[in-house]
């Protein structure tokens, strides 16, 4: 008899722990999407994609001709969500702990008691959640508009190649172009990769944020931190290449100590060929989600060890 309950009472701990979290969760996001500071953002992306529905300056010329003004809306749109999403995941993410701490809702939440995991890894996920429903919401205006402007697009040039005598095979060969060029699960996939670079900037925001009272440091270091992530590669081969200073056992350690604790953020230039119409393999996407779960879980328990010896 003594066997059932013990499994039980197991199975409601890790019940209450999975519903804790989503509590959590739930409440940064109402907690964020009520902070009015966010709005301009929403603004310029909408601004910045719906400008696309219309021939704008950008799409004049002849090097703006065909296929070359979807690949000006997807550059246009993808530049949009990548500095909407990256800004929107430090930012957040360094306004809840000192908002906490500031309402005091904080003393509230580990009085009750909550484990500081579940804290830390809800209010994560709130901003996560905020991140994703809004890139959701731009990949849908932007799929609209490529979808639209792939149909006139490739009407308008089938007709001229009639008009010019093309073969068969050569229609057919145009049509396959240009539709490379329009909506499709690559481009998808690429929607996915800034979404996980951004969760990796918020995870790493949360973990600034453990040791910073200071909503500005977190995002100042965040900021400095993903540009320098652009540059880590370059500047580790150059630091290890044989005869140089960094070529030594120590300093190849150290090297790789870097690349484990600092984002290597060139992995996520395979966006750019997916922006030129090439698809992305699944293998690859499959690296950059493996990649933004680790650094997700190191930032997270990182900041986990931290919050546990602070005392509210």
């Amino acid at each position: 008899m003594s066997h059932r309950p013990a499994t039980t009472t197991t199975r409601s701990n890790h019940g209450s722990h999975c519903g804790r979290i989503r509590v959590l969760a739930m409440h940064a996001f109402t907690q964020l999407v009520r902070m009015k500071v966010f709005y301009f953002l929403v603004v310029f992306a909408v601004i910045a994609l719906g400008s696309n529905c219309f021939d704008l300056p950008q799409h004049a010329g002849s090097e703006a001709a065909g296929v070359n003004v979807l690949r000006a809306i997807k550059s246009w749109s993808f530049g949009t969500m990548t500095l909407f999403s990256v800004v929107l995941a430090i930012v957040a993410t360094a306004l809840l702990l000192p908002k906490d701490v500031e309402d005091r809702t904080l003393y509230t939440i580990l009085a009750k008691p909550v484990p500081r995991l579940d804290y830390l890894a809800g209010k994560l996920l709130g901003v996560l959640l905020l991140v994703f429903v809004s890139l959701v919401l731009m990949d849908l205006l932007m799929t609209a508009v490529l979808q639209v402007r792939t149909s006139m697009i490739l009407g308008q040039q089938l007709e001229l190649a009639r008009a010019c005598g093309w073969s068969v095979a050569d229609l057919a060969s145009l049509r396959a172009e240009i539709l490379t060029q329009g909506p499709n699960w690559s481009l998808q996939g690429a929607v996915l990769a800034v979404f996980l670079r951004a969760s990796i900037m918020a995870s790493l925001a949360l973990l600034i944020s453990t040791f910073s009272s200071s909503t500005l440091f977190t995002s100042i270091i965040s900021f400095l931190i993903y540009f320098a992530g652009h540059f880590q590669a370059d500047a580790r081969g150059a630091f290890l290449a044989p005869g140089a200073d960094g070529s030594g056992l120590v300093a190849r350690l150290a090297g790789l100590l870097v690349a484990l604790v600092l984002p290597d953020f060139q992995l996520f230039n395979v966006i750019d060929a997916v922006l030129e119409g090439q698809a992305m393999p699944p293998v690859i996407l499959g690296q950059l989600i493996a990649l933004g779960l680790f650094y997700a879980v190191f930032f997270v328990v990182a900041s986990w060890f931290i919050f546990a010896e602070k005392e509210f």
